[in-house]
């Protein structure tokens, strides 16, 4: 328990035989004797007096507790840094609490510190009494502020193990380090990094504590900071009640029961976690009034909370404003719908298209629309001394390097390996494939892809069963995944849904070629079930079907990307992780430490997702296949294929049978398609972060019995499986946490998601969805040929152009998806690197470990250089061609804005 000293505020002395008192900003008295003497402050500063002294004494900032002066004592300056726009917010007016709060500047009395020894009162055996200074404001330059405060610490004080800070200012401050160095020599003694909002004393009256940068295992902790650490911990545990505010730092669970809106009509949706009809992993706990409709359904309102400290910079939100987001992702849909076009209308023709790069979309002159307007400062364009307004979309690298290139089966194929989407494609293991739905009810199991179709596409130069043997079939399998929702989803209006197979067969050059798209529709009460094989074809009529069959798979792979490879395998998945990390791991546990940095701006970018993303007619269900259903089909995906132990890249590469292990190959591996460029990138990065771990877990665990024995750490783990992940709490494959082996493959697999994984499938969305046309995000209408009764066939054989055009998305759709993944792909001036240099990295203070990272760092650069290598490499064929978009997702570093490549550590945008 803390004792009272700690815990209550220190009595604070001032050195002058005279005191003063500071005046109560709720007496307009005092109040006008405060504003009376702040302005006689800025007289006497614009004289060159800038000291303030209290009647006869000047005021002084440092106390020291304790009533005995002892003997021998050092004196030590503390330096803070505090971003300075929180700063100059408290300098703008002269309000009344603007008042107080200059003028609690001016004297100093704005931070009270006091320091924390690392060791108990041997007579006591409780904490020592802290030392106390107030911080005084030394100096702003550009984007931070400078305070300084002096101690005087008695030698027998012990080591220093952290700080408490109480704001006095009446609004919150962004602390971000704290230095503490002899003030005679100058030499740094201690560092404590903070990187954290602190609430004013008036809002929490929690004193909020820092620790040093050393780190701790739980049975190392000093004794003077156990109590402390403790205690912290149960404050970000809170105790599940109430409605969180947004100055909170409370973490707890909640199931996704806040995508619906169950008291507005047609908003509610089913409830994601908690049931085994929909599993899914946990969300931050917001407390939020229950629906009146729904009690087990949450109310939706204008912010979702997320902890004070998972918000995002100040750098960060002016890239990723709230206007402009919530602009894009709600103004959008409702305005656009209302008055800029008619919502049904795709483009009517490909000139249409490529008006939006070149010349731009007119908007029309329509009072109240600010949609398009505030979608994106950088590709909105007011043409100068013209009142019309045009919208104008970069050209993605894709189009600008070969704008024929999406038409192209070669194209098609390979971006199931150098894509966004690098994590669909499977080897084919058996023929004939088959189906594990039951065939009573979705119809025949067995694929209807034979081996004679198979023989005759890649012309007969080995048998099917040679061809499995060799493993030289893949395939991309939607078959089970989409065909129990297809009726559901045909139900719906502007959209339609199959169940798919793409089948490609890997050529001597190494490259993959598409033989066969297989389409299916169940059966139904009021119809049989349809299938029909396409296969590439050099006449009209079967030329332009296999287009049309590529694009409803091209449909179905957005969806799986948007919802399953990234939304649910990266941000989904790793917010369990990051809640329990703040609950169970002490900020001065190295693995918090380790880890910590790879969850920045996660969960704020999450609750953005919530919001507006993928909520109940939010962008995905308006403008991806499934619609409404599309969360739905995120939680099946969950329920059948998501395990932690298979998100390591190498077993995901081996599940897939994309990989064999081979002890005598690099990296343990060997991949059957030797020019897969996600893989052979990404198995580059993964061994680099894998070294990282070893040595770091080495470091600080060099007995695996520390491991067993740390009680945060397996707290930690505990909480991730039973509540983080409660619906596979007892799947049998959850890792034991009892050697290094474990533990480095663990922290490796969350940091590689958080990092790698995520940047794989998210930073090249604009380059290769930014033209929809090669990754439509929607599939309006049928196949023609499914109905041979209908005008729709006619049409199609009249101009099967304008079939494809209905096939894709309307114009409101692609626009907005286009602005959004515009968005998503840009890499922001703050963003924090793997591997890089960043505030905070507690280690580089620790020889050793600054020395393991220093080698991180310098593999990763070099990794750079090999993958640019290789992307000039001619043999390459997946990756260096003529108008190809060169492999970069796995280029660790980048500048700000689009650029194809870039490895953020963590899951930032």
């Amino acid at each position: 328990m803390l004792t009272p000293q700690m815990t209550k505020p220190q009595i604070n002395h001032c050195y002058s035989p005279r005191l003063f008192f500071l005046p109560n900003s709720r007496s307009a008295c005092k109040l006008e004797r405060t504003q009376l003497l702040y302005q006689s402050y800025c007289l006497r500063k614009n004289r060159g007096l800038t000291s303030i002294r209290c009647m006869a004494g000047e005021m002084k900032g440092a106390i020291v507790q304790g009533t005995s002066k002892p003997t021998e004592s050092t004196k030590l300056k503390a330096i803070l840094t505090v971003r300075a726009s929180t700063v100059e917010r408290l300098l703008d007016n002269l309000s009344p609490t603007q008042v107080l709060d200059n003028l609690q500047d001016l004297l100093g009395r704005s931070l009270l510190l006091e320091l924390i020894s690392s060791e108990l009162d041997p007579e006591s055996g409780s904490e020592k009494k802290t030392i106390s200074a107030y911080a005084r404001k030394v100096s702003q330059d550009g984007g931070e502020t400078k305070y300084e405060s002096s101690f005087t610490v008695p030698n027998n004080f012990g080591e220093i193990g952290g700080v408490f800070v109480t704001n006095v200012y009446h609004n919150e401050i962004f602390l971000q380090d704290l230095i503490l160095q002899n003030d005679k020599t100058g030499a740094a003694a201690t560092t404590i990094s903070c990187n954290s909002w602190i609430q004013p004393k008036s809002v929490s009256p929690d004193k909020r504590v820092f620790f040093t940068t050393k780190s701790y295992l739980p049975d190392q902790t000093p004794s003077g900071l156990k109590s402390l650490r403790n205690h912290e911990l149960e404050l970000k545990r809170g105790d599940g009640k109430g409605e969180r505010k947004s100055t909170d730092r409370i973490y707890d669970y909640d199931t996704y029961n806040d995508l619906g809106d169950p008291d507005s009509e047609g908003r509610a949706r089913p409830i994601l976690g908690g049931t085994k009809v929909f599993p899914y992993p946990r969300r931050c706990r917001t407390g939020r009034p229950q629906s009146k409709k729904d009690p087990k359904s949450e109310t939706r309102s204008s912010t979702f909370y997320v902890p004070r400290d998972e918000d995002f910079s100040k750098v960060k939100q002016l890239q990723f404003s709230t206007t402009t987001l919530t602009s894009v992702l709600q103004a959008a849909l409702p305005s656009a719908q209302s008055f800029v076009i008619d919502t049904k209308s795709g483009f009517p023709n490909f000139n249409e298209i490529t008006v939006l790069y070149n010349e731009g979309f007119q908007i029309p002159k329509v009072d109240g629309i600010g949609f398009f307007q505030t979608l994106i400062p950088r590709i909105y364009d007011a043409i100068q001394d013209v009142s019309d307004k045009i919208l104008r979309f970069d050209v993605p690298e894709m189009l600008e390097r070969d704008r024929f290139s999406w038409l192209r089966d070669e194209e098609f194929a390979r971006q199931t390996l150098a894509g966004i989407n690098p994590y669909a494609i499977q080897l084919v293991k058996e023929l004939p494939m088959k189906s594990k739905l039951d065939p009573a009810i979705y119809g025949a199991a067995q694929s209807a892809i034979t081996t004679d179709i198979i023989e005759k596409e890649i012309n007969g130069i080995m048998t099917a069963e040679e061809a499995v043997h060799h493993k030289r079939l893949f395939v991309v399998d939607y078959h089970d995944l989409l065909l129990p929702y297809v009726h559901k989803v045909r139900a719906l209006e502007g959209t339609t849904l199959y169940g798919s197979r793409s089948l490609f067969f890997l050529t001597d050059e190494g490259i993959l070629k598409p033989i066969a798209i297989e389409l299916t529709r169940p059966p139904s009460p009021t119809a049989p079930e349809w299938r029909h094989v396409f296969v590439p074809s050099s006449d009209s009529t079967g030329s332009w079907l296999w287009k049309l069959a590529k694009a409803q798979v091209c449909a179905h792979d957005s969806g799986h990307h948007e919802l399953i490879s990234h939304w649910l395998r990266t941000h989904c998945s790793v917010e369990p992780y990051i809640i329990a990390t703040h609950r169970q791991l002490s900020e001065m546990h190295p693995i918090y430490r380790l880890l910590h940095r790879h969850f920045r701006y996660t969960m704020k970018i999450n609750a953005f997702a919530r919001q507006a993303l993928i909520s109940a007619g939010g962008i995905i269900e308006s403008s991806f296949s499934p619609l409404k259903y599309s969360m739905e089909l995120s939680s099946v995906a969950y329920d059948q294929t998501w395990r932690f132990d298979l998100e390591a890249l190498p077993a995901d590469l081996i599940r897939r049978g994309m990989a064999v292990e081979d002890p005598t190959a690099e990296h343990g591996l060997k991949l059957v398609i030797d020019d897969y460029p996600f893989a052979n990138d990404g198995l580059l990065i993964w061994s680099a972060i894998k070294k990282w771990v070893q040595e770091y877990i080495s470091h600080y665990y060099p007995d695996s019995a520390q491991i067993k024995s740390d009680t945060e750490l397996q707290a930690w783990w505990h909480e991730v499986r039973t509540r983080g992940h409660a619906d596979k709490k007892d799947e049998p494959w959850w890792p034991t946490l009892d050697t290094q082996e474990s533990l480095t493959q663990t922290l490796t697999t969350i940091i590689w998601v958080a990092s790698a994984h995520h940047a794989a499938v998210n930073f090249g969305q604009y380059d290769y969805a930014g033209f929809f046309p090669n990754r439509p995000t929607i599939a309006r209408i049928n196949i023609p040929t499914e109905d041979m009764t209908t005008d729709q066939l006619k049409n199609f054989l009249q101009k099967p152009e304008d079939t494809l055009l209905d096939s894709f998305p309307t114009q409101i759709q692609a626009t907005v998806v286009m602005a959004v993944l515009n968005l998503l792909s840009t890499h922001s001036s703050d963003e924090e690197y793997l591997g890089g240099q960043a505030a905070g990295l507690t280690w580089l203070n620790d020889p050793v470990m600054k020395a393991a990272y220093d080698r991180f760092y310098a593999r990763l650069k070099e990794i750079e250089g090999i993958i640019d290598a290789r992307n000039l490499d001619p043999k390459s064929r997946n990756r260096s061609g003529a108008g190809m978009v060169p492999y970069k997702l796995m280029k660790p570093f980048s500048d700000a804005g689009v650029t194809g490549m870039g490895i953020p550590n963590s899951i930032s945008i």
